[in-house]
């Protein structure tokens, strides 16, 4: 889970993304997460409380490493986007 969330780019840093996760700032189809090393699959959603926003992503693939900004951009679905233009 904070691989994947430092992959597609949501956070600056990995250990950021285990923080953000740790405190329940992310939910996985729904369900509030607490355990940074959840494995993910494609097709779940993530729902990510940050910096007074709300993201919504669908997972659509994975990565070995970070990459730039628009290899990130492939990882996922954004499904908010209406709502953020």
């Amino acid at each position: 889970m904070d691989k994947w969330l430092w992959h597609a780019r949501v956070v600056k840093a990995r250990t950021s993304a285990a923080e953000l996760v740790e405190s329940g700032h992310v939910r996985v189809n729904g369900e509030r997460e607490k355990s940074p090393g959840r494995a993910i699959k494609i097709g779940d959603v993530i729902t990510v409380a940050l910096d007074r926003t709300v993201r919504v992503l669908k997972v659509t693939a994975f990565n070995e490493r970070r990459g730039d900004a628009a290899s990130a951009r492939v990882l996922y679905e954004e499904l908010n986007e209406a709502k953020r233009n």
